[in-house]
């Protein structure tokens, strides 16, 4: 079984002006000559990890990763102000050009999954290879087994938790009821709702959860992480037509691409996977058997580490 790679430091970080209003924090890791790698974190508005920097060789790779509107050491952290998924794709276009890139391969897990389809779909020139994990697709089917009647008959507990808080009237539609906590309330409503909205989310993210409390210097990040969640959820992830991904598979189809899914996920149920996969057939498949949510679970490593490594033979072909 593989496992991630050793830890390395960014060779180059910048920040770049996105817009009259975000800065975005850029990293580029690995071979400053090797083949080039997007990597899109999750969340939305979780930020990068230094794991994030491990599924790629680093003698092979150019990995460029970014902290996404709002996220992480982008500023203005927690702004849900111009923050949508088509400023996101704009955000890594501007990367692109200003990083002197033609193409790139394209990872992405749980949210970054959606941001690697929609990527692909809007620029398939732009993009040699896709490795996708946890997929979410963002439709509304997807939240409503999140944050309503779905994922809270696997886990009752932890939602009795979740919802105590709320009115029984705002039960009836928890995710809207969070928003408005976590967008209208004071700072000391948006900390007690952000996190309890984590928590939900870190329960069941793992097949088995190690719960850790998060330490008082990362109480900003987690609210922002839940503020612009909900933003992106109560917004239906900003998409047209629910089924958007999947309609315009036509346009990726013929690039390289993996699916790698955990069979116990809980939060991104199997379903969006397997409905991927009977869209895109020509993309290797895969169902990690003893896996949950969460890429650092050895399955999913040794699944995305396997994909970057056969991606070389592709990346060297061409």
């Amino acid at each position: 079984m593989l496992t991630l790679f050793p830890e390395i430091e960014p060779y180059r970080s910048f920040r770049l002006p996105v817009s009259p209003l975000h800065e975005i924090h850029v990293e580029e890791a690995g071979n400053p000559d090797g083949y080039p790698v997007l990597f899109f974190h999750g969340g939305p508005g979780a930020g990068l990890s230094p794991t994030h920097r491990r599924f790629f060789d680093p003698a092979f790779y150019r990995v460029v990763l970014f902290d996404q509107r709002g996220s992480g050491k982008s500023t203005p952290l927690g702004e849900l102000r111009d923050n949508s998924t088509w400023d996101l794709l704009d955000d890594a276009e501007q990367i692109r050009l200003k990083l002197g890139i033609e193409k790139w391969l394209v990872f992405g897990g749980s949210w970054g999954s959606t941001l690697g389809l929609a990527y692909g779909e809007r620029y398939p020139d732009r993009t040699s290879g896709l490795i996708l994990r946890g997929i979410f697709l963002g439709r509304p089917a997807e939240i409503a087994w999140t944050f309503g009647d779905g994922l809270r008959r696997i886990c009752p507990d932890g939602w009795a938790e979740f919802v105590a808080g709320l009115s029984p009237r705002e039960r009836g539609s928890t995710m809207r009821a969070y928003h408005r906590l976590l967008t209208e309330g004071d700072a000391a409503t948006q900390r007690k709702a952000a996190l309890a909205w984590n928590l939900w989310e870190e329960r069941t993210s793992q097949l088995v959860p190690q719960l850790t409390p998060p330490a008082e210097e990362d109480i900003p990040g987690e609210i922002a992480l839940a503020r612009i969640e909900a933003h992106y959820f109560v917004n239906a992830c900003f998409f047209g037509p629910p089924d958007q991904l999947l309609r315009e598979i036509e346009r990726i189809r013929h690039i390289p691409g993996f699916i790698i899914q955990g069979r116990y996920d809980m939060v991104c149920p199997a379903i969006s996977a397997w409905d991927l996969h009977e869209a895109w057939p020509e993309a290797h498949f895969e169902i990690i058997p003893d896996a949950g949510h969460a890429a650092t679970e050895p399955g999913i490593v040794d699944a995305l580490v396997r994909a970057t490594e056969e991606f070389k033979k592709t990346a060297r072909g061409g």
